[in-house]
């Protein structure tokens, strides 16, 4: 009789590699050179009679900041990473913009950080518009932007790599208290050095648009089937969203929580990107608190691909559990 022990498990697979599934010896020969390339990067699910289509716009990978976690230690986040079976001192964002198909209209939910930032990242963001295509949705298609709030991650997108209009019949739609707070001159000039660049980047993105927007407000229906609300504190006029059809809805939300393995986790702690730390945990736990009571549907824009989860209390935090993927639509 085999003990079954770490070791025994390590060394067996091993042996497995090195003679193949039946246990021949064989020589180790590739069938054919690595592609080194990933597949296309979408996912259709149904809610009633919409169809909504998750498209990535790719995953960020950098060093963990000191500070990425305003009130809590490195060494705590770390742990956390660790008992999510991520690497420490690593930080991985994915980012999932959303088209929802009403039947009447074709509908875009933020548009991730651009064609431009393809080349600069070497193709780690910037995926959306490609797989836009390769989901067979053409920007000219667009018929509405939403946009969340003006974080480059969410707008740059709005852009093509030249800098021109990427969704030339689209209707786009912002925040009015993001509009207000980032075009505002006084905001802009009393604003701390590191925080001019993202004033001077609404400016661009939305400048080249020629400042064509719609402003809405929370709580307002945009087109039929999706409805604001105001979730603020990681900006001004943060916003996310309920997509509904018939008896089922989902709450699309973009950064009421960043890394689900940290903020879910540990609701209570403060992501370095939110502009008001202890606004955007008060919301962040009324926010979860209701989807937890109600079981809605949630997605999230930096939660893995395809970003389609529950929300369950979890002592004193919550816990995502994703949707099972679906073949069928």
């Amino acid at each position: 009789m085999i003990e079954l022990s770490r070791r025994n498990m390590l060394a067996g697979a091993a042996v497995v590699t090195a003679a193949g599934p039946l246990g021949i010896s064989a020589p180790v020969l590739a069938a054919a050179p690595p592609a080194g390339k990933q597949n296309a990067g979408f996912y259709r699910t149904k809610l009633g009679t919409l169809e909504l289509t998750v498209v990535t716009d790719g995953v960020r990978v950098f060093p963990l900041p000191d500070t990425f976690v305003r009130n809590a230690k490195k060494d705590e986040v770390n742990a956390a990473l660790r008992a999510a079976f991520m690497k420490p001192d690593e930080m991985v964002i994915p980012f999932n913009p959303t088209v929802v198909n009403t039947g009447s209209k074709l509908v875009l939910i933020d548009t991730g950080s651009g064609p431009g930032a393809l080349a600069q990242t070497k193709g780690a963001v910037g995926q959306c518009h490609g797989n836009l295509a390769a989901a067979g949705i053409q920007a000219s298609a667009i018929d509405t932007v939403i946009i969340s709030h003006f974080h480059g991650d969410h707008i740059n997108g709005l852009l093509t790599a030249d800098g021109k209009p990427a969704f030339t019949n689209a209707e786009v739609m912002v925040p009015a208290a993001e509009w207000a707070f980032w075009m505002d001159d006084a905001n802009m000039g009393k604003a701390p050095e590191a925080a001019q660049a993202a004033f001077k980047n609404a400016r661009r993105v939305f400048g080249a648009l020629g400042n064509k927007v719609t402003q809405y407000q929370g709580d307002k229906e945009l087109v039929p089937g999706i409805t604001s609300v105001s979730t603020p504190g990681h900006s001004p006029g943060h916003t996310s969203f309920v997509i509904a059809s018939g008896d089922q809805s989902l709450f699309w939300q973009a950064d009421v929580t960043n890394a689900p393995a940290l903020f879910v986790r540990n609701p209570g702690w403060h992501v370095m990107f939110d502009m008001d730390g202890p606004a955007a945990e008060a919301t962040r736990r009324k926010v979860y608190d209701r989807l937890a009571a109600d079981r809605q549907m949630m997605a999230g824009f930096h939660f893995p691909f395809p970003a389609i989860a529950h929300i369950e209390k979890d002592g004193n935090g919550y816990r995502q559990v994703p949707v099972a993927w679906n073949p069928s639509i």
